[in-house]
């Protein structure tokens, strides 16, 4: 008899805990599933709407780091080289204001990260923002900052600045899907042996969104939280665009122990302490890193 709005009121009163997965249902249903994907993560039109006194806060998630992002679009922008990044912590506040006098003066960019480390600083941060002045600034300056959320961080800056997130995305298609965006056409066909990079590089964001996923059961997605992140998945495609280089005009297209010991072992595993985990990433790394994803059909 229910429509269902009153379904989802009923759910309310029953599973408080299954409100959220509810209302993208009846979102879904009613508007289209579009309007609960999030955006593509794109500094570039953040960076637009900036100014030298408008900061640009990044409000970091698990498994969410911007700083590969921030550094690609350095490099598109031609800042790379203007670009100075402190990582807050005990003793760092000092020395992160002068770099921020210095920027202003020459126009450079300045990122602090991890504001919540930092919490006895964030009032005099907050001081220098408030201070900023139009004139006397170059207009190329940026101030970038990154923080979990904190009761700490100045509300005032959040109040004035350009703020961005950068979910994780929800489900392996959504994952997989973000994961590609970090690689363009122009990448992939540079590579020694493309075709077989393709298949690697499918191979390693699968197994990569499995890996994301898979936390969200909490204890029974494993033993022990990790933080598996984008630059995981870098410096794992890294690896492999090396070794397709290393092993060209070779027998053997890939050198399978090798791949898995390093994905496995190496760039993800090094984060892993429980063996039972180790465990599960290995028979991941057999799965979805073997032989037969190079064959044709392979699904």
């Amino acid at each position: 008899k229910l429509n269902a709005f009153q379904k989802m009121c009923v759910l309310r009163c029953v599973r408080p805990d299954k409100v959220v997965p509810g209302m993208q249902s009846f979102v879904t249903h009613n508007l289209g599933e579009r309007f609960i994907e999030p955006p593509p993560f794109d500094i570039s039109v953040c960076f637009k709407d900036s100014t030298p006194t408008m900061p640009i806060v990044f409000v970091l998630s698990p498994g969410a780091d911007p700083l590969d992002a921030l550094l690609k679009f350095a490099e598109e922008t031609k800042m790379t080289k203007k670009l100075h990044t402190i990582s807050l912590g005990q003793g760092q506040g000092p020395i992160a204001e002068r770099f921020m006098a210095q920027a202003m003066e020459r126009g450079t960019w300045i990122v602090l990260q991890n504001c919540h480390l930092s919490s006895s600083w964030m009032p005099r941060l907050e001081a220098l923002v408030e201070q900023y002045d139009a004139d006397a600034m170059h207009k190329d300056y940026r101030l970038w900052l990154t923080s979990m959320p904190s009761d700490k961080f100045p509300v005032s800056i959040l109040q004035n600045s350009v703020k961005m997130t950068n979910e994780p995305p929800r489900g392996v298609k959504m994952n997989v899907k973000l994961s590609y965006s970090n690689f363009t056409d122009a990448y992939l066909n540079a590579q020694a042996k493309p075709p077989e990079f393709k298949k690697l590089l499918y191979g390693t964001c699968f197994f990569h969104a499995l890996l994301q996923d898979r936390r969200k059961f909490g204890p029974l997605g494993f033993n022990i939280p990790y933080e598996f992140n984008t630059s995981d998945l870098q410096a794992s495609m890294t690896f492999m665009q090396n070794h397709l280089n290393d092993v060209e005009g070779k027998k053997r297209p890939v050198d399978w122990v090798t791949v898995n010991y390093m994905v496995c072992d190496v760039q993800y595993g090094g984060k892993i302490t429980d063996d039972w985990d180790r465990r599960l990433f290995n028979t991941y790394g057999q799965a979805w890193l073997a032989p037969r994803i190079l064959e044709g059909g392979f699904e």
